[in-house]
């Protein structure tokens, strides 16, 4: 894929219900936010940015493990949009931009997008291919083990700010580990 045919890196980073006593499967996870960031992919710089929470509906009560692994909150969520019409504000954001690479550390946002649009019969959001910067970090920076974010971002001596776990704080920490992703820099 050649990055530089892309005017903008679109970064999304959500966050879904989970726990850990198996009171629910992997795949009854449900988006609890969704954090992206529009960066321009000349320069870097973030030219906007969207946030929402969403209500889930097959597991409505958050775990207190996913609660104090995302400070994610029951009120956050209760009063939060269900997941289309959550969809539909995020598209009509996007709606704004053309021409960019969906951007996310690993496969599993690009999935979970994928199994929520299945289950609420909605279609996929994001016209654009996806770039797994998490592979395209190992590959441009040649470390063999692929870390998580927060791992990168100590390779790289960057500090995260915000709170781990949390979509829009992900998706903004990931600005800073573009420019390592796309080989500007090394570690």
């Amino acid at each position: 894929m050649d990055l530089d045919s892309f005017k903008y890196f679109l970064i999304i980073d959500v966050e879904a219900t989970c726990n850990n006593d198996d009171s629910f499967p992997v795949n009854e996870m449900e988006m609890i936010e969704i954090g992206a960031v529009l960066i321009c992919a000349d320069s870097l710089t973030k030219l906007d940015e969207f946030n929402t929470f969403i209500q889930p509906q097959r597991h409505p009560k958050l775990t207190d493990f996913c609660t104090n692994l995302t400070s994610i909150t029951q009120h956050n969520v209760d009063h939060a949009p269900y997941y289309p019409e959550a969809i539909n504000t995020f598209q009509n954001w996007l709606g704004n931009y053309h021409n960019y690479l969906f951007c996310s550390w690993g496969e599993y946002d690009k999935q979970q997008f994928e199994q929520d649009c299945a289950f609420h019969n909605v279609p996929y959001p994001i016209p654009a291919p996806h770039l797994n910067i998490k592979k395209q970090f190992s590959k441009t920076q040649k470390v063999r083990k692929r870390h998580g974010m927060a791992g990168a971002l100590k390779l790289a001596q960057i500090s995260l700010t915000g709170s781990h776990h949390r979509g829009i704080d992900d998706a903004n920490n990931m600005i800073k580990l573009m420019p390592y992703v796309i080989g500007r820099k090394s570690i």
